[in-house]
Order: structure tokens, then sequence, then C-alpha cells
């Protein structure tokens, strides 16, 4: 199995920068790719960011196109997700999802604890 623990998170001012990271542990040869996802107060979770395992085909929500950066280190089994230009409405609760390789659907996921994004005005 795999584990995925998310650290990084913090407070910042707006237009501000962070960098998180999703450390992954246990069968990480199995992982296929990594989302990041986001959960303001009050509202759903909504998608952030993926990459595949390998570092190929990033992808972004349109919401934080051109200011996020999603990246893979495979040598530290480690997703970061570079974050520049932070407003206040990328506040939130940021988790990453590990899906398997062979996985068709989200089901199976490894899903971490969250790390607390702040962006004050």
């Amino acid at each position: 199995q795999v584990q995925v623990v998310e650290s990084g998170g913090g407070l910042v001012q707006a237009g501000g920068s962070l960098k998180l990271s999703c450390t992954a542990s246990g069968r990480t040869e199995n992982i296929a790719l990594v989302n990041w996802f986001r959960q303001a107060p009050g509202k759903e979770r909504d998608f952030v960011a993926l990459i595949h395992w390998i570092g190929l085909n990033p992808y972004y929500s349109n919401s934080v196109k051109d200011r996020f950066t999603i990246s893979v280190d495979r040598l530290k089994d480690t997703v970061y997700l570079q974050m520049n230009n932070l407003k206040a409405e990328d506040t939130g609760v940021y988790y990453c999802a590990a899906r398997m390789r062979g996985s068709i659907d989200a089901s199976n996921d490894s899903w971490g604890q969250g790390t607390q994004v702040t962006v004050s005005p």
C-alpha cells in the first residue's frame, strides 16, 4: 500500500508564494499519478492539479493555471505544488491523493490528512 503526507502549508499575504509537498511511502512504484485538491471552508473539495508519477502531463484547474506549478522528485518520492501570486480565494486545506496503476477510478486513492493554506488579503 501507499501512504501520502502533505506539508508546507501556512499563512501568507496575497501575492506571496508557498511550496507544498506530498511525500509518498510504501509501494510507491505502484503510483500512476498524484492529484492535488483543496477545500475551502463550507465548500466542496475542488481539483487543483495533477501529474503523472513519471513527471509527465501536468494539468491544472483554470483557477490556478499560470500561477501554480506541479512537479515530481522521484528520488524523494515527493510531488511539489509551487504556488505563486496567491490570492485570498486560494485559502483552504490542500490534499494530495495518489492513484495506483490499474485503478479505473478514485475509490482506491490514497489520501493525506491535508495541509492548511491561508492567504490574507
